[in-house]
Parts: structure tokens; C-alpha cells; sequence
């Protein structure tokens, strides 16, 4: 039976090779997805830990000279320094800047930072400034500009020498001393967006400027980078014991743990990975199985012969089951290479864009990678053939020589197939529902939820797919009779899809399966697009801020600034800010603030997030949502937020109910009338500034700060930050737009595998409507019509399926992050109904042209 089976597959060359065209596609598609997975994740957790530089492992907690010295000490560790962004003031002239500084670092891959421009500060009185501030601040490399910062100095106490009991008394002399601009210091991972950017000084001229003894007073973040032989993990449990009470986690460990409190919990990215490995799993699947179905079930006659000449059941079952395996193993490896191929490809063209987010030169090939394609491609064709082989050993050889009827509801086998179709379908559905529900609800586990849902929406289509022969040709014979009136091809065309109705299904699910996938791909990644940008506005509520509380104790923003601001190009509505500190429980204080004019939704991103703002109540940020209560409580403001801080000047007690919100920050809201019984002489210290649509934020960010020379307020862009996210999720998005591509090209490939294979079946039909008169053109243009006709119902049934899909996808992925806005992309559904029927037509093509020109007593030679 071997030697048999191999001559099979060499005389059916042709149908084999559609099939394993399939065959190959769906595991390339499976394969392209698990890498754009890794990709994927690679690319977010690497945007949300740029200021970890490329640490192994992270260490958060209080540190210590002494701890810094232990963890150095171990053997395992190469380099450790401490995380200490501190802002400096710059000054050149008239204008100065408030900038954001960082230590330089004896091992380049603990910096977040790099010099392109110039030489790294090595000494002191040296800088590397942000090109930003350099311009602001007309200087160069090779220029001087003046760091001002302050330092204690003892008191003149005439009493010093007589009383020995008094304390010895110091002042803070504000210093300006000149540092040599050596280069130009570049973010490219984005790492400082939000501060505009970020400076490299020399450690020793931090501690100077700061007036501390160690970089440990600066930071809570310990960056670790472990020995080459030495895996993160295995760090990661040595330094634990080392620095007890403190939070060590490997760098993907804290990027994960960076997402989950984004996604309230969850973790978005590896939530996205999965629902794209699992739907690229089902997907393959069903391209290969419904191919290979048509394949083998064309081939029945010839199975039936072979019983005719003496070949047992268990024998044909074998062949079939060998040739499956020969065929799916092949097809698969073929597959899995042009996955990796194009995987690569894809990355180097990304890689020449300019998408503002750093993606990896070389794809990551894992296990998983390489074992999930070949087994999937291999097995699942295997299992298709055991359905068309098993009908075809079930009948008597003499039955099976004659054409095969469409399964009637009456008849026991289609009254199972019916019943268990309806079954899938509803009960799938149902589920599918569950779990959105319960998605939106939140506190479920969102793996579980995926997997929940994956399984739900595969069923449903299984049953949808299973029950096809029944509904299919219905629609098709209603889409049919529409153009029978068009020409006499047109009518042969619409009696030929409903003649055989196992032959229009299968064709029909091909097209419905790619299209389907693209609808609801396309309709996910778009309701993706929208809600994480809503979610972005939430976590940034203000576009720019302008805060003097750098200042310290008299943090009141001189009363040109505003207009100062106001004038900047791309700035649209300015509001001033008056703020409080105030007391919310014994060990919980937050800084309260309220719109001197105006109010605060003018300038919010999302101004929903201020719906719960009334008198008498406090509106807690996300960062403060465990503070709120169901009832009022006192509050009282102060100086400072200190607990020996004295009483805000004219204040007094107010009750307040905290409520909870999603406004993202560290600021609670107020009204203005509830801020005036808390502190009438509150000043005004920071400005709220929104920007006009389409303005440039950190263009933006730069020109206000050179609106503000002599204003050390810090000046930071939330706008900034979120558009650097925004350029993450854009990427993202970039490798589904690419899926899609891949998933376009399935559905191309799978309606015309299925309606060549359909074409060369009916070489016989085809000859003898020659033989009768028809002649060739009609003959191409009955098949390009009925293969149009098939793909059109296919495509516009598969796009409403590809809608629900793609909205339950979005809401049960999504859930967790916040609320979906589900989108409907009607330029990707209208150009996905012209491919579809352009595929239709191409398909019928070659086929329709080989049929044309066999002559018909050749073509009825055929067996």
C-alpha cells in the first residue's frame, strides 16, 4: 500500500500541491504569528522599563552605601549602579532651564542615555545637555553654561562662642558656578520623554549640587547587570537575601509588573499574544482541514475502486492517513521557513521606518516557534483525512462510485449533523458572551477569560462551518437567482452552486474562514486603537503642566507666566491652579487643587474623569482609589505636607467625601468654592495646559520652556509621554496590520485551492456543456461567475461574523484595561468585499482556462 500510496500522490501532483499550499500558509501564518508575539512583547516591555536601560535585574526599595556595596561584592554581579534622575537648574544669560539629570555610569548598559554628539561628561564641571535645552539655552558642544543650586553655610552667631548649649545654626547660599557643555545627550528609547528629555553629569558633581553623600539618597532604583554566564533568573535569587525587604525582579518581570498596573492587574500584552496565537492556531486549522476535506473527498471514486479490486478498509484508511502525514509534514517544514523568512523581512522593513520605537534587528526563534507549526500543520491534516476516508470506506464500493447527494435534515446523519451544529453554535455564542460580560465587569483572571472566550468563538465557528451545507447553498441559490437573468452562463453559473452543495460549502468556507479573520483582526486592532488611546487620556489627564513647587515654601508662579505660556504656538487653553496639601488620613497626604478660573475640564483629555467633582467632595486620582469612602470626612489644609506643618492660613475644617475616579496623576481635585474654606490664601503654583489637536507635544514642551527663562518651575509634558506610548501601541499595531497581510493572503489562497480543485473535479461537466454547444468564453465566464458568486456570499457573511468576532475579541482582551469603544472599519470591510470577489474571479482563472481549451471528447476521457 505504500508503493500505491506514493503513486497516488505522484498522479495527483497538482491537488496535492494546492493542498499543500494550504497547508504551508496556514503554518507560516501560525509561525509569523508566535514571532510577531515575541516581537510584540519584546517591543512593550522594553518601551515601559527604557529607564532600566538594559539592566538584568531591578532592585526598588530603600537603599544604602552599604547594601550598594553588597550587592557589588557578589560574584555574580558585573556592574550595579543607583537610578537617580534629579533636576538641576541650567542658566545661560536670561534664560534658564529646569533639566533633568541622571549620573553617568562606568557601564554604558546601565544608561538610558547615550552621547551622539561630543564625548561623555568624565570630570568635573562637565555635562551632557538634551539637544532641546541646548537650543534653548544657545549653547554647543564645547560652550559654558552656569548650574545654580544651593548649599548650607553656618550662621554668623555673635552667641556661638558664649552659649555652648545652642545649636549650631546654618543658611542655604544659592551657588552659580559654570560647567563645560561636552555632548549632546540622546533618548532614543524614549526612556525621559515626559521631562523633555534628560542631562548625564558626573556622579561627584551630582552629590555637590545635591548636598548629599551618596546616590543612594537620590533613587529607590537599583540597576544590576549579572556576568555573562550568569542568567537574570539566577541573579535575581541571589540578590534577594542580600537586600531583604526590598523588591528584586528581573528586568521582564518589572516590565510586566509595569503593564499590570496600567491594565489594572492584568497583563495586556501577554493577553494580546495569546488571543493572536490561539485565533492563528484555529485558523490553520480549519484553511488545512478544509482543504485537505475537498481533496480527499474528491478522490472517493477512486478509493471505491480499490475496494472494488480487493483493498480492505483498514488498508485505504492507512494510505489516506500516510498520505496526510507525508503531505502535512512537508507542507509544514516548507511553511515553518517562509513564517521564519518573512518574519525576518518584515522586521528589516520596519526597521528602515521611522516609527519612533526601537524594534529588534533579528527575530527570537524559541521552541515553541519552531515545535507549534510542524505539529499543528502535521496533525491537523492528518485529521482531516479520517472524515472523507472513513465516509468513504463506510459505503459499499458501488455505491461510492456514484456522486455523493448533500446530507438531507431528514436523514439520521444530517439530523446529528444539524443538531450538533445548532449546539455549537448556540452554546458557543452563549459562552462567548459570558465572557465578556464578565470581562467588562473586571476581577476575573484575564488568561482564564481569553481562553474562555478563544474557546467559545472557535466552537461557535466550528458549528457555523459545520452546518454550512445546509445554509450555504440557500444563500447562494437567493444571491444566484438575482443574476440568472444576466445571460445563460450567468443561469448555469447559479444552478451549478447549488447542484452539488458539498462542493459550494466547502469553497464558500474557505473565503468565510480568511475573511472572517481579516474582519475581525482589522475590527480589533481599530476598537484596540480607540480604547487604548481613551485609557492614555485617562492615565495622562493634562496635556502640559508648569509646576513651581520646586521652589519649595513659596511655590506661587509669578503672574506673567501665564500669559507667558498662553502665547506659545500649539497651546490652547492655559488654566492656573491653585494648590493645598492636605491631611486625608494619619499617613496619607495629597496635594488638592482647583481652577483659580474657569474649570478643570477645560483642559482634562478625558473630561468624564472629573463627573464625580462636586462641593463636598474630594476626587481621588487612580493612584488614591483605596482612600475613597462612602461617607464625608474632615479635612483639614496645610503649609507644607509635613505632620509639623502649621494649618493653611485662614483654613478651616472642611468635610469632604473622598471619591474614587480615573483621573491618573497624583493630585486630587476640588471646587474652587470647596478650596476656599480649605485655604483661602492658597497660591496659585502650577498651570494646566491643553494643546491644540494635532500639536506637536514635545515641540511644544521646549517652546514654553524657552517662553520661561527665568522661571525654575519644572516644566513637563504628560503629552509628550503619551504620544511616545501612542508610537508603542502604533507599532504594535504596525505587526497586526502585517498579520492582516498574512491573513489576506490565506483567504486568497484558500478560495483558490478550493475552487481549482472545484474546476478540475468537473472537467467532465465542463466537456460535455462544450460537447452541447456552450462554448468557451461562456464556459470561463459561467466558472469567474460562479466563483465570484461563492466568494461574494462567503465574503459578506464572513465580514459580519469578523464584526462580532472582532468586538468580543477587543471587549474580553481590553477589559481589563478599561472600557471599549468598539469600531467598525468600513475601508478595510469594503476593500476586503473587492478582494474577495476579485479573488473569485482570479481563482476561476487558470482553471477556467485549462477546462476551455481540453477538448471536449479529451476532457471526457478523463476519469
Amino acid at each position: 500500500m505504500l508503493r500505491l500510496t506514493l503513486a497516488q500522490m505522484r498522479r495527483s501532483l497538482g491537488r496535492l500541491t494546492a493542498a499543500a499550499v494550504a497547508i504551508a500558509i496556514g503554518t507560516a501564518f501560525l509561525a509569523t504569528t508566535l514571532l510577531a508575539g515575541n516581537v510584540m512583547t519584546r517591543t512593550g516591555y522594553d518601551a515601559v522599563t527604557a529607564t532600566y536601560a538594559d539592566a538584568d535585574v531591578v532592585v526598588n526599595g530603600e537603599l544604602t552605601p552599604a547594601l550598594l556595596d553588597d550587592v557589588r561584592g557578589l560574584a555574580d554581579v558585573q556592574s550595579a549602579e543607583v537610578l537617580a534622575p534629579t533636576g538641576i537648574e541650567f542658566r545661560k544669560g536670561g534664560t534658564s532651564r529646569w533639566e533633568l539629570v541622571l549620573p553617568t555610569t562606568d557601564d554604558p548598559r546601565l544608561s538610558s542615555l547615550a552621547v551622539e554628539d561630543g564625548d561623555l561628561p568624565s570630570a568635573a564641571g562637565e555635562v551632557a545637555l538634551p539637544a532641546a535645552t541646548a537650543k534653548a539655552l544657545g549653547v554647543d558642544v564645547g560652550d559654558t553654561v552656569q548650574v545654580r543650586w544651593t548649599t548650607p553655610v553656618p550662621a554668623d552667631d555673635s552667641t556661638a562662642g558664649t552659649d555652648e548649649s545652642a545649636a549650631p545654626q546654618e543658611t542655604w547660599e544659592t551657588v552659580d558656578d559654570d560647567v563645560l557643555v561636552t555632548g549632546i545627550a540622546s533618548d532614543r528609547s524614549n526612556a525621559w520623554s515626559q521631562a523633555g528629555g534628560a542631562g548625564l553629569v558626573t556622579s561627584a558633581d551630582l552629590l555637590r549640587w545635591t548636598g548629599t553623600d551618596s546616590l543612594t539618597e537620590l533613587g529607590s532604583d537599583l540597576l544590576v547587570v549579572a556576568n555573562p554566564d550568569v542568567s537574570p533568573e539566577t541573579l535575581r535569587d541571589e540578590l534577594a537575601p542580600v537586600v531583604p525587604g526590598a523588591s528584586v525582579l528581573t528586568k521582564d518581570q518589572a516590565a510586566a509588573e509595569a503593564v499590570s498596573q496600567f491594565s489594572d492587574g492584568g497583563n495586556v500584552l501577554v493577553t494580546i499574544v495569546l488571543g493572536f496565537a490561539s485565533v492563528a492556531l484555529l485558523v490553520a486549522a480549519l484553511v488545512i482541514a478544509n482543504t485537505f476535506q475537498v481533496l480527499v473527498a474528491q478522490r472517493t471514486r477512486t478509493l471505491a475502486l480499490l475496494r472494488c479490486v480487493g483493498a480492505g478498509k483498514g488498508q485505504l484508511r492507512g494510505s489516506v492517513l500516510t498520505e496526510a502525514a507525508i503531505l502535512g509534514s512537508t507542507a509544514s517544514v516548507v511553511g515553518l521557513v517562509f513564517g521564519l523568512v518573512l518574519g525576518q523581512t518584515a522586521l528589516i522593513v520596519l526597521g528602515r521606518l521611522d516609527l519612533g520605537v526601537p524594534l529588534p534587528s533579528t527575530i527570537e526563534v524559541t521552541l515553541p516557534v519552531v515545535l507549534v507549526p510542524l505539529l499543528v500543520g502535521t496533525l491537523v491534516t492528518v485529521l482531516a483525512s479520517l472524515v472523507p476516508a472513513r465516509e468513504a470506506t463506510r459505503v459499499s464500493p458501488i455505491a461510492a462510485l456514484r456522486p455523493a447527494d448533500a446530507p438531507a435534515v431528514g436523514a439520521r446523519a444530517g439530523r446529528v449533523r444539524l443538531a450538533a451544529s445548532l449546539l455549537l453554535m448556540l452554546g458557543g455564542v452563549g459562552v462567548l458572551l459570558l465572557a465578556t460580560v464578565l470581562a467588562t465587569a473586571g476581577g476575573a483572571d484575564p488568561t482564564l477569560l481569553l481562553g474562555v472566550g478563544v474557546l467559545a468563538g472557535a466552537l461557535s465557528f466550528v458549528g457555523l462551518l459545520l452546518g454550512a451545507v445546509f445554509w450555504v447553498p440557500k444563500v447562494v441559490s437567493f444571491a444566484g437567482r438575482l443574476l440568472a437573468r444576466t445571460g445563460t452562463s450567468a443561469r448555469l453559473a447559479a444552478a451549478n452552486t447549488v447542484r452539488n452543495p458539498r462542493r459550494t460549502a466547502a469553497t464558500s468556507a474557505a473565503l468565510l474562514i480568511g475573511v472572517t479573520l481579516v474582519a475581525m483582526m482589522s475590527t480589533g486592532a481599530a476598537s484596540a486603537r480607540v480604547s487604548l488611546a481613551q485609557e492614555l487620556d485617562e492615565h495622562f489627564p493634562v496635556d502640559l503642566t508648569v509646576d513651581a513647587s520646586v521652589l519649595g515654601a513659596d511655590a506661587t508662579l509669578p503672574s506673567d507666566v501665564t500669559d507667558a505660556v498662553a502665547g506659545v504656538s500649539g497651546v490652547g487653553t492655559v488654566l492656573e491652579m491653585r494648590a493645598a496639601p492636605v491631611m486625608l488620613t494619619e499617613d496619607t497626604w495629597i496635594t488638592v487643587v482647583a481652577a483659580a478660573a474657569g474649570t478643570a475640564t477645560d483642559v482634562l483629555r478625558d473630561p468624564r474623569t472629573a463627573d464625580g467633582l462636586a462641593d463636598g467632595t474630594l476626587l481621588l486620582p487612580k493612584l488614591y482609589a483605596d482612600k475613597a469612602a462612602d461617607a464625608s470626612v474632615p479635612v483639614s489644609a496645610y503649609a507644607t505636607a509635613w505632620e509639623t506643618s502649621d494649618p493653611a492660613p485662614g483654613g478651616s475644617e472642611v468635610p469632604l467625601q473622598p471619591v474614587a475616579s480615573d483621573l491618573g496623576g497624583i493630585y486630587g481635585l476640588v471646587t474652587p468654592a470647596t478650596l476656599e474654606q480649605l485655604a483661602p490664601e492658597a497660591p496659585v503654583s502650577m498651570l494646566w495646559v491643553a494643546l491644540d489637536p494635532g500639536a506637536d507635544a514635545a515641540l511644544v514642551l521646549q517652546e514654553v520652556r524657552s517662553a520661561l527663562p527665568d522661571t525654575p518651575a519644572e516644566v513637563s509634558s504628560a503629552g509628550a509621554q503619551r504620544a511616545s506610548d501612542e508610537a508603542v501601541i502604533d507599532s504594535l499595531l504596525a505587526i497586526v496590520v502585517g498579520l492582516l497581510g498574512v491573513a489576506v493572503v490565506i483567504a486568497l489562497i484558500g478560495v483558490a485551492n478550493t475552487l481549482s480543485l472545484s474546476v478540475l473535479e468537473r472537467r467532465r461537466e465542463s466537456a460535455t456543456l462544450r460537447a452541447i454547444g456552450l462554448s468557451r468564453r461562456q464556459l470561463r465566464w459561467m466558472l469567474a461567475v460562479e466563483g465570484m458568486l461563492i466568494a461574494g456570499v462567503g465574503a459578506v457573511i464572513g465580514a459580519g461574523l469578523g464584526l462580532l468576532y472582532g468586538w468580543a475579541g477587543a471587549v474580553v482582551v481590553f477589559g481589563e484595561v478599561g472600557d471599549v469603544v468598539l469600531v467598525i472599519p468600513w475601508p478595510h470591510l469594503a476593500l476586503l468585499l473587492a478582494v474577495a470577489l476579485g479573488a473569485g474571479l482570479v481563482a476561476s482563472v487558470l482553471p477556467g482556462r485549462s477546462a476551455a481549451r481540453t477538448s471536449p471528447v479529451a476532457a471526457l476521457a478523463v476519469d
